[in-house]
């Protein structure tokens, strides 16, 4: 497995779970679903940290898809080199921090990680089309 695909296969993983955090604010503040939950999909009620979390999830999965498309065209191209190997690993640690920093509703650092998150997937397309 290349280093590029090693990066999305993690990014993948990290996007796939960071819908439990929101859970858990969920079962802390209105316990385990009944029935009725499920019939009314209405969300109810959390903490500050658990709409931050529920926001960090979506925000993961919004980003993960221009990153996985650009990562297969580059694997499926042969335009894969270190560089692209070198953004995909960043993503996935820029990822990473963002999710962390979001969760903990840590300003202006959030805002610089998912910039440079996109200037590594803006990265990655450049390799493709140079």
């Amino acid at each position: 497995m290349t280093t590029d695909m090693k990066y999305l296969a993690l990014t993948a993983l990290l996007t796939a779970t960071l819908w439990i955090p929101y859970i858990i604010a969920q079962v802390q503040a209105n316990g385990f679903l009944a029935p009725g939950n499920y019939r009314d999909p209405t969300a109810r009620p959390v903490p500050l940290w658990g709409k931050r979390a529920d926001r960090t999830y979506m925000n993961a999965v919004e980003t993960f898809a221009p990153f996985a498309a650009l990562v297969i065209v580059a694997q499926l191209t042969g335009k894969a080199n270190a560089m692209t190997a070198c953004l995909a690993a960043a993503f996935f640690w820029l990822r990473l921090t963002h999710a962390v920093v979001y969760l903990f509703g840590i300003p202006y650092i959030r805002t610089l990680v998912f910039t440079l998150g996109y200037v590594a997937v803006a990265g990655i397309f450049w390799e493709i089309i140079k």
